[in-house]
């Protein structure tokens, strides 16, 4: 079974600041993107795994983590998974960087 590969553009590098989030959507799905202090950009789906929610997007970036402004669930900018003593995941999304352009993978 082929599977196609969207590659949708989203942002310029140089115009992200490093450990803030920005949201957009793609289709139906609102994604956060991440820009770290190493320069990094992630991706992940942009709410909360809590029952009650959270915007991802504008919690704190430290590292390769963000935390959610709403219940400091801390949460890996590499796969999407909260950590410990919490429990749950996001969709982290492949992020790709062409020059200066920024493509989510789907």
């Amino acid at each position: 079974m082929n599977q196609t590969i969207t590659r949708v553009p989203v942002a310029h590098d140089s115009d992200l600041k490093a450990r803030t989030g920005y949201a957009f959507k793609i289709n139906d799905e609102e994604i956060a993107l991440f820009k770290t202090s190493s320069g990094q950009v992630y991706a992940l789906e942009n709410r909360s795994p809590h029952p009650k929610g959270g915007v991802l997007s504008e919690g704190l970036v430290s590292g390769e983590y963000v935390y959610c402004p709403v219940y400091d669930w801390k949460i890996s900018l590499l796969d999407g998974k909260v950590q410990a003593p919490d429990d749950g995941q996001v969709r982290a999304y492949k992020v790709e960087k062409v020059d200066d352009i920024i493509f989510i993978v789907l």
